[in-house]
């Protein structure tokens, strides 16, 4: 193991230490209040007293160098894992301070997740250490029409205006602005398209957060447990749920060799909220009920105990459904258990129908953990929670998922249980009498897999679809995809934009969503996805 040079070894310094403390105590030892112990000449005493303030300097200044050294080895080891890909390194760049304190609050997300992360003003960063690092979350804001903030005119001035090359780069977006301007999140759109244009690629789509919008702040957060592999990450705030009922739900693949995928439809306790095709449901899942006995029984508490939080009076057993249960707890009193529990972080699902229904339909398939168990969020909506009961439900907008507001064509890219947006987007669209509508759509096999088969089918049918192309891979010998449709469709594609079409891509972000990307920039040109990225023509909604 190798360590930085200048510092001394932490035996000799400790020993260092140690006669150092040994001769401020001799020279106690020899000071009498008001004057020496020993009679001395003038100039010795001098000399004592220099030695004296020598030693508590030299002590001073060892100390002050090993906490350097011991930051240094830090930030040392946390430059390693970001150029690795093992860590993070999160830059920031703040006209008020909202970036900043967002930046923070993502290092501190991600550290909890045991990840190693570094924070780097905008200020301290430049082009030698960018070519360093591996993996960068960016959290930048947006002053006046565009501009970036006052800390960031450097970087701007002398990185942003060279020619360079960052292939190793991998980055992230949180774009901070305001919608009153006409240029939105300006500089966060900037930089990502200078990023781009340097070789640097995304892990995923730029979050555009507008005055500092939750909604878009907690799809940010769902990227963070993403990226460190958690999926139960805190929220940053209470969350505000409606009430809603599960009204019934359907398997949609019977006989799949993926997993079971259902339909699951959520009716309102009180009005029907609106929302747009595109728009996301935050679900507040519930533990396994049996999960929940068992750790009452463990901890020989009694879950028909009554506790009060947020000013309402519920069962114990209750409250811990929809909390993180605490691996270890060894009180007696459960009000106090109840006012130090979590509240299990919320799951996004996209929306696979329109307020026009009357209800909110979902499409997900279950997901098992290592260790056998159904995943949190798709257990309880697949399996543990009945019909009729209540399900926690906010709607989070998605703007930049949203169908285009003209009459312009709209190519739609998905697999699996990316159909959801993708079949809401087409009942708005339809609805409103727009039929110039492409759907690209692919699973595993078409007798199980093809999901609301008859509904799209029937769309096609009647020219509300104009065009339908589907790829089954395993359907044949040779595996295919919905890239393969666009490679297969280079002409028509090219027709398309030309046209004014807008692109949608909804699915896996691991195979589908870089694979198609990587079909439309062959087709069309680096630049012409730039710029229909640029124009919010090419839009993702992937996970």
């Amino acid at each position: 193991m190798s360590r930085e040079p200048g510092f001394l070894h932490p035996v000799v310094g400790n020993l260092l230490v140690g006669l150092l403390l040994i001769l401020l105590a001799l020279l106690a030892m020899a000071w009498q209040a008001g004057g020496w112990k020993v009679p001395l000449p003038p100039m010795q005493r001098i000399g004592w007293a220099a030695l004296a303030v020598f030693a508590y300097l030299l002590l001073t200044g060892w100390l002050l160098l090993r906490r350097r050294a011991q930051a240094s080895t830090q930030r040392l080891r946390v430059e390693i894992a970001a150029m690795t890909g093992t860590g993070l390194t999160v830059v920031y760049a703040s006209q008020t301070g909202f970036a900043e304190a967002t930046a923070r609050q993502t290092v501190a997300t991600l550290q909890s997740a045991g990840m190693q992360v570094e924070l780097v003003s905008i200020q301290q960063l430049d082009a030698q250490r960018l070519a360093t690092l591996r993996r960068v979350l960016f959290v930048v804001s947006t002053t006046g029409e565009g501009d970036a903030p006052d800390m960031a005119y450097a970087f701007v001035a002398k990185v942003m205006h060279e020619a360079a090359r960052y292939p190793q780069l991998q980055f992230g977006m949180l774009a901070l602005g305001d919608s009153a301007y006409r240029n939105f999140c300006g500089f966060g759109k900037s930089l990502e398209r200078w990023l781009r244009h340097c070789g640097a690629q995304p892990m995923f789509d730029t979050v555009d957060v507008d005055n500092g919008d939750a909604g878009a702040l907690r799809h940010w957060q769902y990227h963070l447990g993403q990226l460190c592999g958690r999926g139960d990450l805190p929220d940053w705030q209470e969350p505000d749920y409606a009430r809603w009922r599960l009204h019934s739900r359907r398997v949609l693949n019977p006989g799949s060799v993926g997993g079971p995928c259902f339909e699951v439809t959520l009716k309102p306790e009180e009005a029907l909220p609106d929302w747009q095709a595109g728009d996301i449901a935050e679900i507040g899942p519930q533990n396994p009920p049996a999960d929940v006995s068992a750790w009452l029984t463990r901890h020989a508490l009694d879950g028909g105990i009554t506790v009060v939080l947020h000013g309402a009076r519920e069962d114990l057993r209750n409250v811990l459904a929809r909390s993180t249960l605490p691996a270890a707890w060894a009180g007696s009193d459960a009000q106090g258990l109840a006012d130090g529990l979590v509240r299990l972080p919320h799951r996004d699902y996209s929306i696979a129908s329109v307020p026009a229904n009357g209800s909110i339909q979902l499409v997900l398939r279950q997901w098992r953990l290592d260790d056998g168990r159904l995943g949190i969020g798709t257990g309880w909506l697949t399996e543990y929670a009945k019909p009729g009961d209540e399900i926690a439900l906010r709607i989070r907008a998605n703007a930049n998922f949203h169908a285009p507001s003209g009459d312009v064509p709209m190519l739609l890219i998905g697999n699996g249980t990316g159909i959801a947006s993708l079949r809401g987007l087409l009942k708005q669209r339809i609805a409103a009498g727009r039929m110039r509508n492409w759907l690209i759509f692919g699973e595993r096999h078409r007798q199980q897999d093809f999901f609301y088969q008859e509904e799209i089918e029937a769309w096609h049918a009647r020219g509300a679809i104009a065009r339908l192309d589907l790829a089954f891979s395993r359907d044949q010998a040779e595996r295919r995809y919905v890239q393969h449709c666009l490679d297969d469709a280079a002409d028509d594609l090219r027709t398309w934009v030309a046209e004014g079409a807008v692109i949608f891509v909804c699915g896996s972000l691991a195979g589908m969503a870089p694979a198609v990307d990587a079909s439309l920039r062959a087709i069309l040109g680096e630049d012409a996805v730039q710029d229909l990225i640029a124009r919010s023509r090419y839009r993702r909604d992937v996970y």
